[in-house]
């Protein structure tokens, strides 16, 4: 457990960066501290591992100050992952992940024999270890900072705003294997964002830093879109905090209805009315975007396939949300959305208006299941 017990940072020039923080994370979780710029958010995680000191109040890693702590003996176990890797350029990938297991007596033998498994399992592949930082790609570099944090298998990781530098389909996978990560390993992780979409989908809990580095809320991700505690949360998840919450809400139930669909290569023999539109798939039935009368004349005067397309917005994957399923029905030019297998091909479409249903069911029936709750707690007839 990590303990925050009246903690205080004050700059020398006056600046209050944390205002009397109290917060408990507990073993395993996932954590993330969010905010906008200057909100004391990453001062906070910074003296959990004493890079910056308190200037009053008590910091507790598994019930022991860690003022009273050795910072280097502290450090060992405590991962740490910060903006653009911070990796060193002149050694290769796997001397970088090696480094913290070498410098506590490790073999550097035996430290690149567990490092390779560590770049395994980020999913970076073999033939990466011996390159140089210089010659990977940004999302490659991040891959290689947390690699690099968890080759000494710390029980506590700290994550400085560590996807932030990386274009948002990057940013999307690397939040993905995150979350892989954290389910097969369950450190206790702090993570640091200024994003709040980025913190609904990563954390058990969420906590909300405001100006001046005051907690404004710290609760799991639903309660915080769903109950924002003050005027201050409720304006920085935004007006749409309601349509993030539908991340929350199982989309299985969902309708799905057959789509009609072509072939790329059997695109010219399609008869289309002006208002219809067809799903152009490739040879595995993955979609490649959707056509209507337009498209097709430019199929026919020989433009090519992606020349006549419009693109199918977002897709629905099989078991996802309900935001995901109103996205996918609301981005698509077609009006429909496309559901997808977990292989990528299609499973069916989706309409807009019947996921809005969905959503009002399962309204109704938490509705129900509360007055039902109130009703047995209530007091007895008599």
């Amino acid at each position: 457990m990590i303990r925050f017990d009246g903690v205080t940072k004050q700059f020398p020039d006056g600046t209050t960066a944390v205002d009397r923080l109290d917060l408990e994370i507990v073993e395993g979780a996932f954590t993330v501290f969010v905010g906008p710029s200057g909100c004391g958010k990453t001062t906070s995680m910074r003296m959990i591992n004493r890079m910056i000191a308190p200037s009053s109040g008590r910091i507790e890693v598994d019930g022991r100050d860690v003022a009273s702590v050795d910072p280097v003996a502290l450090r060992r176990g405590i991962g740490y992952v910060i903006q653009s890797a911070g990796l060193l350029p002149h050694r290769t990938v796997v001397d970088n992940v090696a480094t913290v297991p070498v410098l506590t007596g490790t073999s550097r033998r035996q430290a690149r024999r567990e490092a390779m498994a560590v770049l395994e399992r980020v999913g970076l592949d073999a033939s990466l270890a011996t390159r140089y930082p210089a010659q990977l790609s940004g999302g490659q570099q991040q891959r290689v900072g947390v690699a690099r944090a968890l080759a000494a298998d710390p029980p506590i990781l700290l994550m400085d705003e560590p996807f932030s530098a990386v274009d948002p389909v990057v940013r999307e996978d690397l939040q993905k294997e995150m979350l892989r990560l954290q389910a097969d390993l369950e450190k206790t992780i702090v993570f640091v964002t200024h994003d709040i979409d980025e913190a609904v989908r990563l954390g058990d809990r969420i906590a909300v830093f405001g100006t001046g580095g005051v907690l404004q809320q710290y609760d799991t991700p639903d309660r915080v879109l769903s109950s924002p505690a003050t005027d201050f949360v409720a304006s920085f998840v935004g007006r749409d905090r309601g349509y993030r919450g539908l991340s929350f809400r199982d989309g299985s139930s969902v309708p799905l209805h057959p789509l009609s669909t072509t072939r790329a290569e059997s695109a010219t023999e399609v008869r289309l009315e002006p208002s219809e539109w067809v799903l152009v798939v490739d040879e595995a039935d993955r979609p490649r975007g959707w056509m209507d009368v337009t498209g097709l004349e430019g199929v026919r005067a020989g433009h090519s396939i992606d020349e006549s397309t419009a693109a199918g917005g977002s897709l629905f994957p099989e078991g996802g949300d309900l935001r995901q399923a109103l996205d996918a029905a609301i981005s698509s030019p077609s009006g429909i959305g496309v559901a997808v297998r977990r292989d990528g091909s299609v499973l069916g479409g989706i309409d807009a208006t019947e996921v809005l249903a969905v959503l009002a069911a399962q309204r109704g029936t938490e509705a129900s299941e509360r007055s039902r709750a109130f009703t047995e707690s209530g007091p007895a007839a008599g």
